[in-house]
C-alpha cells in the first residue's frame, strides 16, 4: 500500500533541515535575497512577527518599560571598552570603514576616503546605548530607566538559515539601569518570566527557564537567564534570554549616580531580547508535512472562509452568504480581540484554496457551498488535528471562540507531551554516548533529545560536549536541590543541568 502523499516534500522524517526550508517557502513566509546571508521577510511572515511584537510590547509596557531609539552605528571604541564584549562579538561585526561614493572614472564608484573612526554596524546595543545612559543619569532620582527598542541588528555569520541564523535579523533589545544589584537582578527574573508567558501562552511553546554556564553566558553579563526550547528534532532551540550585566558596562560607559547618602556610585544594568528566530521556534514546533501550524493567537488570520460553487448565478448567491457569516463571526473575540477572518473568493478550485491555506497553518478553514447554504451550515475543520465536520451555524456562531482556545491548548499539549517523553536523565558517559549519537550527512538528528545531568564542572565536560556537538543548554531554575554525582567523572556535584544538540 503506498503511503499517502504530503503537501510538504521531504517530510519531517526524510529530511529536517531541508522540511523546514520546504515548509518557510510553502507557506510563504521569507525568502533568501540578493545580499548574501540577509532574508526578504514576506508579507505572511512579517504579520507573524507583527503579531509578536504587539503581544510582547504590550507585555513590555505593562511591567512599566518605554519604547525608543538609538543609532544603528556604534564607534568601534565603545566596543573597545568592554574587553569580554568586544571579544564575544568581535567575529560576527559588519564594519563601516569609508564614507561617500565618487565616480572612480571608469563609469563605476568608489569609496571617497576613510572614515577617522571605524563604525560597528550594531550586532547588539549596550555600549551605544550605555553611553547615552552615561549623560542621563545623574542622581538616584534619575533610576530607574527601563526602555526598549525594536531594532534591526547584523552578525556577519556565515552558515546561514531563514529566521534561525542571517546575518541581519529583526529583534527587540530592552536595556535598564538600576541604583541596586537587588533591583537589576529582579528585572532580570522579571522579564525571562514575561518570555515565558509569552513564549507559552501565545506561541503553545512549552520552555524550560534557566541560568546559563559561564562558558554560555552573554559576552560581558555577569548572569544570563534564558528559556530553552525542543524543537521536533528534539535538538534545543535558546529561544530568549535576558541578562544582569552588574557594574561591567556601567564602569566601562561610566554610568554614575548620586546615592541617596551622598556618595557617586556605579548603576547596576540589564539587557534582553528575543527575535525573528521565533517565527523560526514556532515552525519547528506546531508544523507538520502538510506545512505551517499556526498557534490561533499569533496567526495572521485565524479564520478564513472558502466559497464554494459552480457558476455565476451560485457565485452570487455564495459570496452573499459567506460575506452575512463574517459579520456574524466578526462581533465574537478571542484572547480579547476581534476574531480575525479572510474570506477567499478568489477564483481558484476548492483544493487549490484548501492546500493554500493548509500549508499557510490557518487554524481553522470553512467551506461554503449551495449544499451547506441549504442545511443553514458550514463545514468545518481544523488545521491542528485534520478533523472537519459539517456544523450547524448556530453551533459554530457559539464555539468557535471556543474551538480556536481548544487549538491553542491542544498545541501547548502535544508540545508539551513530546519534550516529556524526549527528556531522560542520564548517569554515565557510557549512556551519555549512546543518546547523543553523531548527526548524519545532512545533519539530521539520529539520536538524543533532553538529558537531565549531574556535573562537576563546565571544564571537565565541555571535550565531550565539542566531541558529540552537544552543548549545556541551562541549569533549571527549578532543578532539584541537594546532591549528585558527575556523570562523566563521578566526582560530587551539586549541579544538574538539561544537555542537548541545539541550533
Amino acid at each position: 500500500m503506498a503511503a499517502a502523499k504530503t503537501a510538504i516534500s521531504p517530510t519531517r522524517a526524510e529530511d529536517y533541515p531541508e522540511w523546514y526550508q520546504q515548509v518557510i517557502k510553502g507557506a510563504d513566509l521569507a525568502e533568501n535575497s540578493a545580499v548574501r546571508g540577509c532574508m526578504v521577510i514576506k508579507p505572511w511572515g512579517y504579520s507573524l512577527w507583527e503579531n509578536m511584537q504587539k503581544g510582547l510590547d504590550r507585555m513590555f509596557k505593562e511591567t512599566g518599560h518605554q519604547n525608543a531609539y538609538f543609532p544603528l552605528f556604534i564607534p568601534m571604541s565603545f566596543l573597545e571598552k568592554e574587553a569580554e564584549h568586544v571579544e564575544g562579538f568581535a567575529k560576527e561585526c559588519a564594519v563601516v570603514t569609508h564614507h561617500r561614493l565618487e565616480p572612480d572614472g571608469k563609469g563605476g564608484l568608489r569609496p571617497a576616503g576613510p572614515l577617522e573612526e571605524p563604525l560597528i554596524v550594531r550586532p547588539t546595543s549596550e555600549t551605544i546605548i550605555g553611553a547615552t545612559y552615561a549623560k542621563w543619569v545623574q542622581s538616584y532620582r534619575d533610576l530607574p530607566i527601563l526602555i526598549n527598542q525594536w531594532a534591526n541588528v547584523v552578525r556577519w555569520e556565515m552558515r546561514t538559515r531563514l529566521f534561525l541564523r542571517t546575518a541581519e535579523f529583526l529583534w527587540q533589545e530592552g536595556h535598564t539601569v538600576h541604583a541596586t544589584a537587588d533591583e537589576a537582578m529582579e528585572e532580570t527574573r522579571k522579564m525571562l518570566d514575561v518570555y515565558t508567558d509569552f513564549a507559552e501562552n501565545y506561541m503553545a511553546m512549552p520552555v524550560i527557564r534557566g541560568e546559563k554556564t559561564p562558558g554560555e553566558r552573554f559576552p560581558g553579563a555577569v548572569t544570563t537567564l534564558s528559556i530553552e526550547a525542543m524543537m521536533q528534532d528534539r535538538k534545543a532551540l535558546q529561544a530568549g534570554t535576558s541578562h544582569f550585566l552588574g557594574q561591567n558596562f556601567s564602569k566601562a560607559q561610566e554610568i554614575k549616580f548620586q546615592s541617596q547618602a551622598g556618595q557617586i556610585e556605579y548603576a547596576w544594568t540589564t539587557s534582553w531580547g528575543v527575535s525573528t528566530r521565533l517565527i523560526g521556534a514556532l515552525i519547528m514546533t506546531h508544523s507538520d508535512d502538510d506545512g505551517l501550524v499556526l498557534p490561533p493567537r499569533l496567526a495572521p488570520t485565524q479564520v478564513v472562509i472558502m466559497p464554494i460553487y459552480r457558476d455565476e448565478n451560485q457565485k452570487a448567491e455564495v459570496l452573499a452568504y459567506c460575506d452575512t457569516l463574517r459579520k456574524q463571526l466578526g462581533v465574537l473575540s478571542y484572547a480579547g480581540e476581534s476574531l480575525r477572518i479572510e474570506i477567499d473568493a478568489r477564483d481558484l478550485r476548492g483544493g487549490e484554496k484548501k492546500w493554500y491555506h493548509v500549508k499557510r497553518g490557518v487554524p481553522v478553514r470553512i467551506e461554503v457551498g449551495p449544499k451547506d447554504m441549504a442545511n443553514n451550515a458550514a463545514f468545518v475543520a481544523r488545521r491542528d488535528t485534520g478533523e472537519s465536520k459539517s456544523t450547524p451555524l448556530a453551533e459554530l456562531i457559539a464555539t468557535l471562540p471556543e474551538l480556536l482556545a481548544n487549538i491553542q491548548s491542544s498545541l501547548f499539549q502535544k508540545a508539551l507531551a513530546m519534550r516529556e517523553a524526549n527528556t531522560v536523565e542520564l548517569n554515565s558517559e557510557a549512556e551519555f554516548r549512546d543518546y547523543f549519537k553523531p548527526d548524519d550527512e545532512q545533519g539530521r538528528s539520529s539520536g538524543g533529545g533532553f538529558a537531565k545531568c549531574w556535573f562537576a564542572s563546565e571544564q571537565d565536560v565541555q571535550p565531550l560536549l565539542d566531541e558529540l556537538k552537544v552543548t549545556i543548554r541551562c541549569i533549571p531554575l527549578d532543578a532539584p536541590k541537594g546532591s549528585g554525582t558527575c556523570f562523566l567523572t563521578g566526582k560530587p556535584s551539586t549541579t544538574q543541568a538539561i544537555f542537548a544538540k541545539a541550533y
